[in-house]
């Protein structure tokens, strides 16, 4: 619709004048340029009631006859021109056209007066909206020499894009934007967006919404365009990047909006800088503080391995969860900083409120946290109290520690028993040269008496 508004203001104004007022004929018929007084009595009445009269009717009636009376080729020619301008006024434009063709045809019009005859006719198809014809013979205009102005050059990208052909069109709204300079209207660059946008030139588009964003920075529209592109050029991290512009050039207030730059972060590995657009965004009241969001802030800080962060936002969230599933998160950032009693609080509380998808693993979070703080029986009562085989894993693992414990402290204390008697053994030796034993000898059987009764009590007796 746009275009066809601009096509209706350009066809000249100057096309009656132009075919009234005659133009030269060709070389032959020059030596005639004067009307026989019977043709020129009806070739005068058609001017008259064309002209002063304006009634093109009567000067169509006038014309008929003139054309029926024998013509010389000048007395031909201005009747075929001004024939073609009372058609022209009775909007017959195919009449019209044809009575110019033939002129050119027949040689009456030569020169750069068929050069500017071609222009009139494009102007008259151009008047009734028939954009082929005025296209065609636009084409003849500048193929005999016809130089477009700079609306002229307008009008011909319009009619280009209007027939489709959008590579010549570009090639003509290309020259009125260089005309033009900076100071184009925006009606030129949108055009120009579109005519890159439908020939492919994704490089230039974004080079011209460049410059437009010079001069409108804050032109949303723009921002849009331009991260569109990446995407459909699959260049997301550009995308990112304008989008991430926008946000920080304060062109971003919607929450929507906002949403789609903390997805941006989070999808380019950059959990942190989500979570703290997402938690300032919701501080300013841009953002809707809901448990939806709070719980993806939480999920954020987490993934960032920001747990001291996490835990108020956790904390907030669980308070607000309808189950105990958000305090099970809560737990879990507790365990990663080794606060083993709030973690065990925490899985406590999440198996109280309920709703949990494994309430096995939270009792396994409970039992390592108890034993984290060498509570080896609550650590069993939880593991037990899990009933998966992650709990059952626990159980094993620490009756292995268990038993790996008391076979070591066996061999320390049968070691220390075999040590001893091996040192009776040295003093009996040493005594066959000192009949008077050290303090050491002295003791040993004392010494051996009580390490064999620890082992005995380490082993039952056995």
């Amino acid at each position: 619709m746009m275009i066809k508004r601009m096509l209706k203001s350009v066809a000249a104004a100057s096309v009656f004048m132009a075919l009234a007022a005659g133009s030269a004929t060709a070389q032959a018929c020059e030596a005639e340029k004067t009307f026989s007084a019977a043709n020129y009595e009806f070739y005068g009445k058609a001017e008259t009631e064309l002209l002063v009269n304006k009634n093109p009717n009567a000067a169509l009636s006038a014309y008929n006859q003139l054309k029926n009376m024998p013509l010389t080729c000048f007395e031909e020619g201005a009747a075929l021109r001004l024939a073609s301008a009372i058609k022209f006024e009775l909007n017959d434009i195919n009449g019209a056209v044809r009575d110019l063709e033939t002129a050119v045809n027949k040689g009456y019009i030569t020169g750069k007066d068929r050069t500017s005859t071609y222009f009139t006719m494009s102007q008259m198809y151009l008047k009734v909206e028939n954009s082929p014809k005025a296209l065609e013979y636009y084409d003849k205009w500048i193929n005999a020499g016809g130089s477009p102005t700079r609306d002229q050059a307008w009008t011909l990208a319009i009619l280009n894009q209007r027939l489709d052909r959008n590579q010549e069109s570009l090639k003509w709204a290309e020259q009125v934007f260089r005309a033009d300079g900076p100071n184009a209207k925006d009606e030129v660059y949108k055009f120009l967006l579109y005519l890159y946008e439908k020939t492919g030139n994704l490089t230039k588009k974004a080079q011209l919404i460049e410059q437009m964003l010079a001069r409108n920075p804050k032109d949303m529209t723009l921002w849009e365009a331009i991260r569109g592109d990446y995407y459909r050029g699959g260049d997301e991290r550009k995308a990112f990047e304008v989008q991430k512009a926008m946000y920080l050039g304060g062109l971003l207030t919607e929450e929507k909006e906002i949403m789609r730059v903390v997805e941006f972060y989070n999808q380019f590995n950059a959990p942190y800088q989500a979570a703290k657009v997402l938690e300032k965004e919701m501080n300013a009241g841009r953002v809707k503080k809901s448990f939806a969001q709070m719980e993806r802030l939480a999920n954020l800080y987490q993934v960032a391995r920001e747990y001291k962060k996490a835990i108020p936002v956790i904390e907030e969230a669980a308070r607000m969860s309808p189950n105990g599933g958000v305090y099970e998160r809560l737990g879990r950032s507790y365990s990663e900083l080794k606060q083993w009693d709030k973690a065990e609080e925490a899985m406590q509380q999440a198996i109280n409120k309920g709703g949990l998808k494994d309430k096995g693993a939270a009792w396994v979070s409970i039992g390592q946290a108890r034993y984290e703080r060498d509570d080896r029986a609550g650590a069993r009562e939880a593991f037990r109290n899990a009933n998966s085989r992650a709990g059952r894993s626990w159980l094993d693992f620490m009756q292995s520690e268990e038993d790996t414990a008391f076979a070591r402290k066996r061999f320390d204390l049968s070691n220390s028993v075999k040590a001893l008697k091996d040192e009776k053994k040295r003093c009996e030796q040493i005594a066959v040269l000192s009949p008077e034993p050290t303090e050491a000898c002295a003791s040993v059987d004392a010494r051996i008496t009580e390490a064999q009764a620890a082992l005995a009590a380490f082993t039952g007796g056995s």
